[in-house]
């Protein structure tokens, strides 16, 4: 089992990966500047643009971010997903396992098993 140091408020159970196509052509200075200031968000483990396949590659922890807080910046600096039935496709899934797991990391859990002190003579 290897272990990799994270950012600080970074889990690495909620730990996601997410790709992000965007549409060119892309402002080299807006891109830029929208990297600076995601790489910023608490709970962000690294983000990088790949020129090659116009991708922005990101990995945060879901308890604390979501997609929505990364395409927020993006649509400031100008900077627009690619549009399609797979993006959109992506996109859905991409927000649906991060309220999963958001849900999931504030769900206390439960068990009829569960010996309670109290109730032991």
């Amino acid at each position: 089992m290897s272990h990799n140091e994270h950012r600080l408020g970074v889990s690495e159970v909620n730990l996601v990966t997410r790709h992000l196509g965007l549409l060119k052509p892309i402002d080299s200075t807006k891109l830029n500047a929208a990297i600076v200031e995601i790489d910023q968000l608490y709970g962000l483990d690294n983000v990088a643009f790949d020129e090659e396949s116009g991708r922005l590659d990101f990995s945060y922890d879901a308890s604390r971010l979501c997609i929505d807080c990364v395409e927020e910046i993006l649509t400031k600096y100008g900077i627009q997903p690619r549009h399609g039935l797979w993006a959109h496709f992506k996109e859905e899934y991409y927000r649906f396992v991060d309220q999963n797991i958001k849900n999931n990391a504030r769900h206390e859990p439960w068990s009829c098993h569960r010996t309670n002190s109290h109730t032991r003579k």
